[in-house]
């Protein structure tokens, strides 16, 4: 596939570099379906959902086959997470097992069997955002990465990128009160909950940050403008997967 140029970017030891068409491709990833797997990253208020939101409902125009799955949304463990927090019983290790389970019941059920049947699957969140956010509560990382081997590997993880005041304050001004844990008050980091969620997101945006080489993350800027983030989104995604692939299938024409 072409690599086009494209305005995003990736990163080396130097820094963030442009994608052009001298870049060397990235290698996709070794799996045995047909599917392919984009995934947006990135801490909250950092505008990932919106859009992944306008590329799903874009793609959507175009009639491809794809399938949207969210961090956290398994029926399965849900309850069972709603009460734990209800209750404060979380432990880090305990927490980050739910969100295992979670993520292994939507991975069974929905994501590996959607991939083998040749659909486009969009993910708000991963198996990164376990990685981030449950190192940044003092779990192993070496133990993280050994619980989720069975994930398969994105053919594109976008981590969109804003500095750590800009997405505290995009979720602050929207939001009256936030949660327990969403705040790390777990941690206790400060008895401010305000003050505990912008150095617990402190925690997580440095974590992603460290990600960014060794898997492959495609940097995106997340102070840009809306539509102008969408455009390098879709251009990227465009290089990046044949797309035809995943078209509706031409009616078969019928003799005359």
């Amino acid at each position: 596939m072409a690599n086009e140029s494209v305005t995003a970017t990736e990163s080396t030891a130097a820094g963030p570099i442009e994608l052009t068409s001298a870049t060397p491709p990235v290698l996709e990833p070794a799996r045995g379906y047909p599917g392919a797997l984009i995934v947006v990253e990135g801490i909250d208020g950092s505008g990932k959902s919106t859009q992944l939101y306008l590329l799903k409902r874009w793609l959507e125009i175009g009639g491809y086959r794809l399938h949207f799955t969210e961090w956290n949304s398994s029926p399965l463990v849900k309850s069972a997470t709603r009460r734990g927090k209800q209750r404060r019983l979380l432990t880090p290790t305990t927490f980050s097992l739910l969100h295992a389970a979670d993520f292994a019941d939507r991975c069974e059920r929905q994501i590996l069997p959607l991939l083998h049947s040749g659909y486009l699957v969009l993910a708000d969140r991963y198996i990164y955002t376990a990685f981030a956010r449950d190192v940044a509560r003092n779990c192993s990382q070496r133990w993280l990465r050994n619980l989720y081997r069975f994930a398969p590997v994105p053919d594109i993880t976008f981590y969109f990128r804003a500095p750590l005041d800009v997405a505290v304050n995009r979720i602050m001004s929207g939001r009256p009160k936030l949660k327990y844990y969403e705040a790390g008050m777990d941690l206790n980091l400060s008895l401010d909950r305000a003050e505990s969620f912008r150095i617990f997101q402190g925690r997580i945006l440095a974590q992603y940050d460290e990600m960014i080489e060794s898997d492959k993350f495609v940097v995106m800027d997340g102070t840009l403008p809306v539509n102008k983030l969408q455009m390098q989104m879709r251009h990227f995604v465009k290089s990046r997967i044949e797309l035809s692939r995943f078209a509706p299938k031409k009616a078969a024409r019928r003799p005359r």
